[in-house]
């Protein structure tokens, strides 16, 4: 079995989920992690046996030891450094939200259709085995007419916020707040499954540092309204629905979908009925919640796609739209919008 040779940017919490779902990928290798310290390069690679380091992405992007690169670097760097490292040939695994902005994310696709390389956002929800077990059961549900979502996680980061610390999850300057970091868990099954909305109404909370705390987002599809909640200043334990004349998809978390059921129509209840259970669409998933996005990925470089079908480059600029009036509704700019 051919492996693939990974390079990592971003030495954070969410690198170590990464490659921990990676590695039950037999065709996934990590071989390099940069680091803007040596010192910080080489603590990394100890921790997870990685036998190359760099402190230059340069260096890692036009090295032959790495043939992907997976960027868990800030908002703002993702299409700078997707661009360096497709420019050397390599393949992009990027983290959500894939750039700053849907400007931003069109130079990246054109990047890497023009080097022929694979680029793909790291939306793990949307490849998961029962997201896409809600998608195929989709036609079940008759004529969509609602799609609901909630993320709504009280941040740490906001403790401190709040002491007068602002720390990076909440700096316009790196492209960071509610929307960008778990809004987005809310958009893009939607982007996935019904596409690029009509018509975007936004109201929010922002934040005296200029990101948004918290937001509610309505969106009109002709016959269908969607309707998604996000914040990182209050938490919320409501399920996402997937609404239809004929019956509804309920889905225990849009983010990390672990139980998802089928309601058929029911006749008008009097009060009394106890409600049903419901059809059990989900299965308890095999692998890691992060091994699927990296086997999505491989499977592109092997094919030789540069894109994928669930994870497209169109889904991933169609959500940033959103995000982008969103943000532009709320009063929310990042430096990068001007350029």
């Amino acid at each position: 079995m051919s492996k693939i040779r990974f390079g990592v940017v971003g030495t954070n919490f969410i690198t170590d989920w990464v490659i921990a779902g990676a590695r039950e990928d037999a065709r996934f290798e990590l071989a390099a992690v940069c680091s803007r310290t040596k010192e910080r390069a080489a603590e990394f690679a100890s921790k997870h046996n990685i036998p190359y380091t760099f402190t230059s992405l340069e260096e890692m992007a036009s090295s032959d030891k790495v043939d992907a690169i997976y960027i868990a670097s800030p908002n703002y760097a993702h299409a700078e450094q997707s661009i360096l490292c497709m420019n050397n040939g390599k393949h992009v695994l990027c983290e959500k939200p894939m750039a700053a902005n849907a400007h931003e994310a069109r130079k990246m696709v054109e990047c890497s259709r023009k080097n022929g390389v694979a680029l793909m956002e790291a939306m793990k929800s949307t490849l998961s085995p029962n997201f896409l077990a809600a998608k195929a059961n989709l036609n079940r549900i008759g004529t969509p007419r609602r799609y609901f979502a909630s993320f709504c996680q009280y941040s740490s980061r906001y403790d401190k916020f709040k002491e007068g610390v602002v720390l990076n999850a909440f700096r316009p300057e790196l492209a960071n707040g509610a929307m960008m970091d778990i809004g987005v868990y809310t958009i893009y099954p939607l982007v996935v499954l019904f596409g690029k909305p009509q018509a975007i109404n936004a109201q929010g909370v922002v934040l005296s540092s200029g990101v948004d705390g918290q937001g509610a987002v309505n969106m009109q599809y002709g016959g269908l309204n969607a309707t998604v909640l996000y914040s990182k200043i209050a938490n919320s334990q409501l399920p996402a629905e997937i609404e239809g004349e004929d019956g509804n998809i309920l889905i225990d978390r849009i983010q990390t979908p672990v139980d998802v059921r089928f309601y058929p129509r029911q006749a008008p209840a009097s009060g009394h009925e106890k409600r049903t259970e419901g059809e059990l669409l989900s299965q308890p998933e095999e692998h890691n919640e992060y091994y699927y996005e990296v086997k999505e990925f491989i499977d592109l470089i092997e094919q030789g796609r540069v894109e994928s079908a669930i994870n497209s480059h169109e889904n991933s600029i169609t959500t940033l739209e959103i995000i982008d009036e969103v943000r532009r509704q709320l009063g929310v700019r990042y430096p990068s919008d001007d350029e």
